[in-house]
């Protein structure tokens, strides 16, 4: 959880950097990184200097600094004078390098974030801002996986416009509710094929460490977890540095990130491969046919990419492979051939197991669109039977552009119900959540707007007859006469 005191020095380092003229949430999150990645990487190399001072041995590994990069280190620098401190990032001064030279060039040895550093460009400039910000964050204490995670997630909370292609932040509470429906497995293989800042990702791993905190005792777990149980898919530059180092920040240093399009045919090969998608992908995209990977149109022809990533995603996940998604409420009730075509596909030739309906002020205040989530697992053979429908009214916050926290809340209630789905077959349809048989939804064409399915119990009222309404307008009538008359005899 992270502390008041950790939040107000976020708080200030963001206002020094707005004051100091970056204005971009985005871009003030990726220089606030890059200096959080020099500080872990002096941190680091400190540790494995003690560790050597203590058996009497040499490094077991070539360090990141050399002993004429002393002055590159974070120790170091960030005692220099303003002045001092901003050359050493803008003019190279040790063996040709400035500290955010040696930065870029450190590579996978400093962990999955040294891997995207091409493209990296330092934007901080003047003295006096990076001297405020490098004195801020040396301020924060940063011992443990938990503050360094709650920091970064705070961070990255503060971000409030949206992104491109109608890319949107996930709240972490709807990532929270659907990596605890999913119950990440200790052989799973996790992939995020839009992973953006690895809010999925990350979400998973705090699940393991919250409820099988034993796995990590086991050596071949501890080797999976690190460096095989996790896949991230993002073609953004920026966005892959700002996950890497999330994941990084959560105890994750070698998760496997993939820089391209997902829909590409670059990333054609991959297939078979995960048995747990978590996703957000990106809603109102539109690609030319020829951009996207051919087996994707043979699964659903077409151009949105929301569709796309669902013919994706039954690609990527194996057999038994299981997804929980968000999409839009278009998808679920379109009725072009290509969102029926989807549809079908998953509801008929795999097993469609839930879908959660939200309310439209969820992705507040980045946009007021309706989402659901989808649950489903990969047969190839089909399997759909009852289909449990859950219709959230409510998730724990306002559903305006403050989205302050309130008490109504159907998050525990789907994580209840969800857990017991035996148990929903007594439901009614006038319930919250039920359950629908594979018939009726075909019949339907494959429509899954829960509006389809649910009933409605209107509350009948009753008026009084008609004469007695008129009587009770006559009478106030002659009320009304009355003080009408007492009043004229007032004014005289």
């Amino acid at each position: 959880m992270i502390t008041g005191e950790l939040k107000s020095q976020v708080d200030k380092i963001w206002e020094s950097f707005w004051t100091g003229g970056i204005t971009n949430p985005i871009t003030v999150i990726e220089q606030f990184t890059y200096l959080l990645f020099i500080r872990r990487l002096d941190e680091k190399q400190l540790l494995e200097e003690k560790k050597a001072n203590l058996i009497g041995k040499p490094l077991e590994k070539p360090p990141f600094f050399t002993a004429a990069q002393e002055a590159l280190r974070w120790n170091k620098l960030k005692d220099q004078d303003a002045e001092v401190m901003f050359d050493l990032f803008t003019k190279p001064m040790v063996d040709d390098m400035t500290v955010f030279d040696h930065m870029k060039q450190v590579g996978s040895d400093a962990g999955v974030f040294g891997e995207f550093m091409k493209g990296a460009t330092f934007m901080i400039s003047t003295p006096r801002l990076l001297d405020q910000v490098v004195q801020m964050i040396a301020g924060i204490k940063m011992e443990d996986r938990d503050t360094k995670g709650d920091l970064y997630e705070y961070l990255l909370s503060k971000t409030a416009s949206a992104g491109k292609n109608g890319q949107f932040r996930t709240p972490r509470h709807i990532i929270k509710m659907m990596v605890e429906m999913m119950q990440p497995q200790k052989e799973d293989t996790i992939c995020d094929p839009s992973s953006g800042t690895a809010g999925f990702l990350v979400s998973a791993g705090e699940y393991i460490h919250e409820n099988h905190e034993e796995w990590f005792h086991e050596k071949d777990f501890r080797e999976h977890y690190h460096n095989k149980m996790f896949t991230g898919v993002e073609f953004d530059s920026t966005m892959l540095r700002i996950g890497a180092m999330n994941l990084q920040l959560h105890g994750i240093d070698h998760p496997n990130l993939i820089g391209k399009d997902a829909l590409s045919e670059s990333n054609a090969d991959v297939r078979n491969q995960f048995s747990l998608i978590l996703a957000n992908p990106p809603f109102k995209g539109s690609l030319d046919y020829d951009s996207v990977e051919s087996s994707l149109l043979k699964t659903v022809k077409t151009k949105k990419t929301e569709l796309l990533f669902l013919a994706l995603m039954l690609r990527m996940l194996k057999i038994g492979g299981r997804a929980a998604v968000i999409i839009p409420d278009g998808v679920l009730f379109g009725s072009s051939k290509a969102h029926k075509q989807i549809r079908q596909e998953i509801i008929e030739n795999n097993k469609l197991e839930a879908v959660i309906s939200m309310p439209s002020g969820v992705f507040k205040p980045y946009a007021g669109v309706s989402t659901a989530v989808v649950i489903f697992t990969k047969t190839g053979n089909g399997g759909t039977d009852d289909v449990w429908f859950y219709d959230m009214k409510a998730d724990g916050y306002s559903l305006d552009d403050k989205r302050a926290e309130v008490k109504e809340n159907d998050i525990p209630d789907i994580l209840a119900r969800y857990s017991q789905l035996e148990q929903e077959k007594e439901r009614k349809r006038t319930d919250s959540s039920f359950l629908v048989p594979f018939e009726e939804i075909k019949n339907n064409d494959w429509d899954l707007s829960i509006n389809r399915y649910k009933e409605i119990v209107y509350e009948e009222i009753e008026y009084a007859a008609p004469e007695v309404l008129i009587k009770e307008i006559e009478g106030l009538d002659k009320e009304r006469n009355k003080a009408l008359k007492v009043l004229k005899d007032i004014l005289g």
